[in-house]
């Protein structure tokens, strides 16, 4: 198979999708960062397509982590941003302030969800859910950034 595809005349290079292999990557990254912190997590990996390639949630994180972790990557994959970048969109007054009662979608607008890119295409999200949203947002861009490497 071709690295290449034609497009109308045009050639583009074929991203290589989120793999179950980066999805666990991911998921070590975020862990062993949360880890080194003392902070017990859940993290949750979706693809492009928002469906889930990886999770797991360390038996002392809250209950509610799993949930939340799940809903920050979802959030992050539909905008293209990091959560933590949206928190400010959803207060009154912000571009997104009925955005989340506005869908029937599992948006959750707190730090820790953030998007994964390939070649400056989006291919999924990683969600880490357990800390403080800043420690959950801090866990989840070095997951990206280790998978970057």
């Amino acid at each position: 198979m071709s690295t290449t595809e034609t497009t109308i005349g045009t050639t583009a290079t074929a991203v290589v999708p989120l793999t179950v292999q980066d999805a666990e990557a991911l998921v070590d990254a975020a862990r062993r960062a949360a880890q080194e912190a003392g902070v017990a997590v859940a993290v949750a990996v979706l693809d492009a397509g928002g469906h889930l390639l990886a999770f797991r949630r360390d038996d002392r994180a809250v209950l509610i982590a799993g949930e939340t972790s799940t809903r920050k990557a979802y959030t992050a994959l539909q905008l293209d941003s990091a959560t933590a970048d949206l928190v400010d969109a959803v207060q009154p007054g912000g571009l997104f302030h009925t955005l989340p009662t506005a869908l029937d979608r599992p948006l959750l607008f707190l730090a820790g969800g953030v998007p994964v890119h390939r070649d400056g295409r989006l291919i999924g999200a990683v969600g880490v859910g357990g800390g403080a949203p800043d420690q959950d947002h801090g866990f989840a861009t070095a997951a990206v950034e280790a998978l970057g490497r």
